[in-house]
């Protein structure tokens, strides 16, 4: 199978420098492009010299828009997405492309608990993986991990569901799960990032983790959310109209609003499990 290796970059010249050169030798017959995301550095000359293809963006769009554009462009049977920071190794793919011949039409490389950025991303990462587990019914070690080998024609299904910005990893892996497409992981190490450090922003990534929980769940199985919720105000509802009978002997305004709440969620949900069954609907199906 021909093998197409993307790597979304944002001024990472000097992780590419070093990236690029062991690629090329462990993959001499892959095709390999360098998706520049409005980079003010070398980047697209670095990657040039390595004998890459690069796609290159007037302006920075995001890394789920690079990652669109290199899967549009790519020829290979199977795309091979890693980061170009120096965090993969690309002696890793092998392994990647040994378990998707298994069978599989995506694998992951799972990190560890030292792979993770810091303390609080590794938090956050553990709670998305059992979330998404629950959800899926199915173990994910790695919900956001960016080191993955997919089989082009099943990525490409879902290039329209895939954000521009932040969590392209998390869409495809549930979109993946929603079509019963498989899924496996393969136990990975990553190294520490060339060049600037990640670091944490309360405010901005406290607001892209709350909309990543919503994400998980609207795009595999609303209700597993939405019912939930509905059955806590329901319980609240009840709870509150036996306390006010007790005391007063009343049903109070509260107690309609917490159930009437219960049931607007519940079928809030349900509309929404509708609206998540047409966009994974395919035409003759």
């Amino acid at each position: 199978m021909k093998i197409s290796v993307i790597l979304p970059a944002k001024n990472e010249a000097e992780g590419l420098a070093r990236t690029l050169p062991r690629l090329v030798a462990l993959m001499p017959e892959a095709e390999i492009i360098v998706v520049d995301d409005g980079s003010t550095d070398e980047t697209a000359e670095v990657s040039r010299l390595h004998g890459a293809t690069v796609l290159s963006a007037p302006y920075s769009m995001g890394n789920g828009a690079a990652i669109k554009r290199g899967a549009r462009a790519a020829s290979g049977e199977v795309i091979v997405f890693m980061d170009a920071d120096g965090q993969h190794d690309p002696a890793l793919i092998h392994g990647l492309l040994s378990k998707l011949n298994e069978g599989f039409d995506m694998v992951v490389g799972a990190r560890n608990a030292s792979g993770q950025a810091n303390v609080g991303r590794g938090v956050a990462n553990a709670f998305y993986n059992r979330l998404a587990s629950w959800m899926t019914g199915m173990r994910v070690a790695d919900l956001t991990s960016g080191f993955r080998a997919v089989r082009a024609e099943r990525f490409r299904e879902f290039l329209y569901l895939l954000p521009n910005g932040f969590s392209y990893p998390t869409t495809s892996t549930m979109a993946f799960f929603r079509s019963a497409y498989p899924v496996a992981y393969v136990p990975i190490q990553v190294a520490r990032r060339v060049g600037t450090a990640s670091h944490i922003r309360p405010i901005k990534d406290g607001v892209r983790f709350m909309l990543i929980i919503f994400k998980i769940a609207t795009l595999y199985s609303p209700v597993k959310l939405f019912a939930p919720i509905s059955l806590v105000f329901f319980l609240a509802g009840l709870g509150h109209y036996a306390w006010t009978f007790i005391t007063s002997g009343r049903f109070t305004n509260m107690s309609v609003l917490l159930f009437s709440a219960s049931v607007i969620i519940f079928l809030i949900g349900l509309i929404s499990e509708q609206i998540t069954s047409l966009l994974y609907r395919r035409d003759g199906l």
